[in-house]
């Protein structure tokens, strides 16, 4: 058989093991993963692809991923496990389907366990602030008052001075006041205790992390086992301390790390990609579980979260619903709450029908909603840049116990603050029913004008509580206490209109009510609902799937039109004074790297203004030719993603960062690091670190000794130019998943934009710029500001 010649030789596909007589076949054959290594050049050659020259290596914390080479990978896997013959090609994708099915079903299962758990025992520590059960320590009021009829006084369950025979008034007054606040501090101080000590994470609501992780961030120390235990006790703990703040926004992050959980435990090792698909499931069961809203967690997920940017719409939603369906269905078999029913805080005695005079107070309720929710993203970000600026930033652990005791004191004041936030939001959904009893006289016809002024009074409050409370190292939600608020608003402003239409019953805008004002027309229960909802879409500028979550949280169905009237109008007025919501505020004001969804608009800006200019940025300049010890000491020098790569004037291409380290790590002997001089023996010899290497395929062929790593580049980066409009280079980002672009002139590199550079670009960071810098990051360790900072560091030369 004869050879042929050097020159007409070409790159095999793969070497084989077969051989011929006495020559060994070295050319292609069917084997097509052998064949994706390489890459067919202009001339007709083969060379080895960048892409499977090294295996990539794990992303550091405070990076980004990329989304090109994990979904490439992800690609890659599923072909190979299709590519399989026989009995293994036929059982391997049904192995590999079932294995990412068990783990949705598992992360369903767990998260419903974790959510009706966590409901037990917040119920529980909250009661105990004011009383205990006769025949059990660790039985709730709820439990222990159980089979009791309506309207039957519970003789078993007795507050703590009926528990200690104290019949002064005064003395009972002191003994109750006493236990309250001290548990209440001790409570909230022990959730702070162990933030500070064991998980530094699990502090705050989680959901802008969350929203920075599935839009590419890494940080996987924000996912860990210790975080998953600790943001659960510790959120057990906070929410029955009596601050205002909620455990379901931080549900969403405790059903993320439960779902990361179970991906190292059956050691799932795909891609960057696949994991977050199942952190995008997860967060969906996160809001199910908090709500009892299976269908309003998987539009949560998509409105809020924006999952399907990374990925096949009916994919991820197809997950996300199937774990959500099991979440709920888990925590409905538990039912924590024995009401053998999923919907939180059910409307009961609400009209099926709404009059149309209606519109008008629902029409101010919505307008008061979307003013207080900017209000409270204004109050509440103006705390965080004060807690990060003075001494208060040094002591986290003594800021909770303080804030807890003013707390209490002044919530066991006011008897509609001195309940929990469930509770209270609870009896402001339900109608009056002399059934059921008075809640603390809100059904009293006589002590209507008082009632208006307690609630709004406690709204007042609370909204100054939550503008405090929402950012202490604790773990903390703004769902409830802002529904709570808007609740109260709205009881207010049904009190007040039932009020009106009962004095003026024979008025023209009150005709569709009935003639006797002793027959009830309006319904201030529902208008609790209306608030509720009003606010909480001030607050988070959500729409569709804030509507779905109410009317599944309350079972309102018959009244989803007025629902969605209110969220609307409420969305427009907080628009209006701001486009931002709380969750998108607190990502500008630690500087994740994510961009917004929303359509950015230039005013005629052009990508030059935010372009890093060429003299500006580090690079790699082939003409100086560096050996190999040399190149590996500039890649550890500089910690950037990537380098742009000229030879001269001319760009020849970009090569990441990482993929250079892994190539350098393979092929020559010691790595160099100024300051732990680390020393890695490889099977070269030492002489390999002094060879010259080259990015330019046109030199590696004239210089043979020359070791080649134009294989590295990516050839194909995006290249724009500088004069292209700022708006098409803010899409591409958010649409392509990008990290990075070019901009070159003729073949010449003039500058680049990185997605941190866009970042700062956008619509959020650009009102809120000044503010993020004063504030800096909210965060509780050296650790997480180095990660950060990371995340968002600069191209430019440090000088």
């Amino acid at each position: 058989m004869e050879t042929p010649p050097d020159s007409q030789r070409q790159t095999p596909w793969f070497k084989t093991s077969l051989n011929h007589g006495d020559v060994q076949d070295e050319y292609p054959s069917e084997d097509l993963e052998g064949a994706e290594a390489f890459e067919l050049l202009g001339d007709g050659s083969l060379q080895q692809s960048s892409a499977h020259f090294s295996k990539r290596p794990n992303y550091v914390e405070g990076s980004t991923i990329d989304w090109l080479w994990e979904e490439s990978v992800e690609r890659g896997q599923q072909r190979n496990l299709h590519l399989q013959r026989g009995w293994r090609g036929m059982t391997a994708p049904l192995l590999d389907s079932a294995k990412i099915w068990l783990v949705i079903v598992l992360t369903g299962v767990g998260i419903g366990t974790i959510g009706a758990l966590l409901d037990v025992l917040v119920e529980w520590l909250g009661d105990l602030r004011e009383g205990r059960c006769t025949y059990g320590l660790f039985y709730n009021q709820v439990t222990c008052c159980s089979g009791l009829d309506p309207g039957e006084v519970c003789k078993e369950w007795q507050t703590w001075s009926q528990y200690f025979h104290v019949s002064a008034i005064l003395g009972q007054s002191l003994l109750q006041s006493t236990i309250y606040i001290a548990l209440a501090i001790a409570f909230a101080g022990s959730a702070a205790l162990f933030v500070g000590t064991y998980a530094p994470y699990a502090f705050h609501t989680g959901i802008p992390e969350i929203k920075a992780i599935l839009s590419g961030y890494v940080f996987d120390a924000f996912l860990g086992p210790w975080t998953l235990l600790i943001k659960a006790v510790g959120l057990a703990l906070a929410v029955a301390s009596g601050l205002s703040l909620g455990k379901e926004g931080p549900l969403v992050h405790v059903a993320c790390c439960t779902a990361y959980l179970l991906l190292r435990l059956f050691n799932f090792r795909h891609s960057e990609v696949q994991k977050r698909k199942f952190l995008a499931a997860a967060a969906s069961a996160g809001v199910s579980v908090a709500f009892g809203s299976p269908l309003g967690g998987v539009l949560f997920a998509i409105e809020e979260l924006d999952i399907t940017s990374f990925s096949n719409d009916s994919e991820v939603m197809w997950r996300g619903f199937v774990t959500s369906v099991i979440a709920a269905v888990t925590l409905q078999y538990f039912d924590p709450f024995g009401t053998s029913k999923l919907v939180l805080f059910q409307v009961t005695g609400v009209a099926e029908t709404w009059k149309a005079f209606e519109i008008i107070p629902w029409l101010l309720l919505a307008a008061i909603g979307g003013v207080l929710g900017s209000l409270l993203i204004k109050l509440n970000t103006a705390a965080a840049v004060y807690r990060r600026n003075t001494f208060i930033h040094d002591y986290p652990i003594l800021e909770v116990i303080a804030f807890s005791a003013i707390t209490a004191a002044i919530s066991y004041l006011v008897v509609f603050l001195r309940v929990g936030s469930s509770d209270l939001v609870a009896n402001l959904f339900m109608e009056c029913d002399t059934s059921k009893g008075d809640y603390h006289g809100l059904c009293n016809p006589t002590a209507a004008w008082e009632n208006i002024f307690l609630l709004t009074i406690t709204a007042g409050i609370k909204l100054l509580l939550t503008a405090w409370t929402f950012g202490m190292q604790i773990p903390a939600g703004i769902f409830l206490p802002t529904i709570a608020i808007g609740a109260c608003l709205g009881r207010a402003m049904g009190l007040l209109t039932q009020l009106l239409q009962r004095t003026y019953s024979t008025s023209w805008i009150f005709a569709s009510c009935p003639p006797d004002p002793t027959v009830r027309c309006v319904s201030p229960a529902f208008y609790a609902v209306i608030g509720a909802s009003a606010m909480l879409g001030g607050v988070t500028r959500m729409t569709v799937s804030l509507v779905v979550i109410v009317f599944e949280l309350t079972g309102a169905l018959s009244h989803v039109l007025p629902i969605m009237f209110s969220v609307m109008v409420s969305k427009w007025v907080g628009d209006g004074l701001g486009k931002e919501g709380i969750y998108s505020v607190w990502i500008a004001m630690r500087q994740y790297p994510w961009l917004p969804p929303d359509e950015f608009r230039d005013n005629g800006q052009t990508a030059a203004q935010v372009a890093k200019p060429v003299e500006n940025l580090i690079i790699i300049r082939d003409e100086e030719e560096r050996t190999m010890k040399e190149l590996a000491e500039f890649v550890n020098l500089h910690s950037f993603h990537g380098f742009p790569v000229v030879r001269g004037e001319r760009l020849l291409g970009y090569v990441g960062r990482d993929e250079l380290k892994a190539y350098l790590g393979e092929q020559i002997f010691v790595l160099v690091c100024e300051r732990c001089l680390t020393v890695r023996v490889a099977s070269l010899i030492a002489e390999d670190g002094q060879r010259k290497c080259t990015f330019s395929k046109d030199v590696a062929s004239i210089e043979a000794d020359f070791i080649n790593l134009s294989a590295l580049l990516d050839e194909a980066v995006l290249q724009l130019r500088k004069e292209a409009p700022l708006q098409l280079v803010v899409n591409m980002f958010q649409k392509m998943n990008l990290r990075h672009v070019l901009f070159s002139q003729s073949g010449k590199l003039t500058g680049l934009v990185t997605k941190s550079d866009i970042y700062r670009t956008s619509s959020i960071l650009a009102e809120k710029l000044g503010l993020a810098r004063l504030a800096m990051r909210s965060t509780s360790t050296k650790l997480e500001e180095h990660y950060l900072l990371q995340a968002a560091g600069t191209w430019y030369k440090v000088t």
